[in-house]
């Protein structure tokens, strides 16, 4: 049982990744009752508290504050997921198949939005109000902006590297925290890592194989979506 941050990550390492919420898409997640839920039985976790030891919602940013081998994005199936540094080598290399973004714009694997986007982001680390500003995005923008930044985290384009305050022109904060966005690169870079170039098919078989042993009972179709991302590429 869970029972705080350290036991998170602690598990987190030996399964290598994990759906970032409570349902596991018939996949694996570390803790799969909702957090609401956590109260019913003997377990100390409690979502939405602003505990940093005890509420899963914390946890997100501070393995990406405070640890060096954990990446939290939106990865698989839309939603939020982690990887440890052990395991996403092997994600990124089924996902991006070598592939730099001016190659899959080129080949017209990324939409127009994204790549403003990505622009913005490349070789920075930058808070999704400020992309918005100096992206010049609007309120009809919205829907395929998130669509965008969707497209990007789980292409392995971009991931969350933390989060920042807002501030008006005195300085003060307000409002509430605003992720922060990097490349994939430029996150393991600052961590002192370099992705290796793996072979994508040997990745896939090895992380299925790793599915598998967290979840018997995983269906094909829907490890082969967890794996390979958008449109299973």
């Amino acid at each position: 049982m869970i029972h705080n941050f350290l036991d998170f990550c602690t598990a987190l390492l030996e399964s290598g990744f994990s759906m970032g919420g409570s349902n596991a898409k018939g996949i694996y997640t570390i803790i799969p009752c909702q957090w609401q839920e956590q109260k019913d039985i003997d377990s100390p976790i409690k979502g939405h508290t602003g505990n940093p030891e005890t509420d899963p919602w914390e946890w997100r940013m501070r393995v990406l504050e405070e640890r060096d081998d954990i990446a939290y994005s939106k990865l698989f199936f839309r939603a939020s997921g982690y990887i440890t540094k052990e395991w996403y080598p092997h994600f990124f290399a089924v996902r991006r198949k070598g592939e730099t973004f001016d190659e899959a714009y080129e080949s017209g694997t990324v939409s127009g939005m994204a790549k403003r986007i990505y622009n913005l982001i490349s070789g920075s680390e930058i808070a999704l109000h400020e992309i918005k500003r100096l992206g010049g995005f609007h309120r009809e923008d919205n829907a395929k902006f998130e669509r965008a930044i969707a497209e990007l985290q789980m292409r392995m384009f971009i991931t969350q590297c933390g989060r920042i305050r807002k501030t008006n022109k005195y300085g003060e904060h307000y409002g509430w925290n605003s992720t922060v966005f990097t490349t994939v690169e430029n996150f393991w870079y600052m961590r002192g890592f370099s992705l290796p170039d793996l072979d994508p098919i040997e990745s896939y078989d090895k992380i299925k194989a790793q599915i598998l042993k967290l979840n018997p009972q995983a269906e094909q179709k829907v490890i082969d979506k967890f794996v390979r991302g958008p449109a299973g590429r």
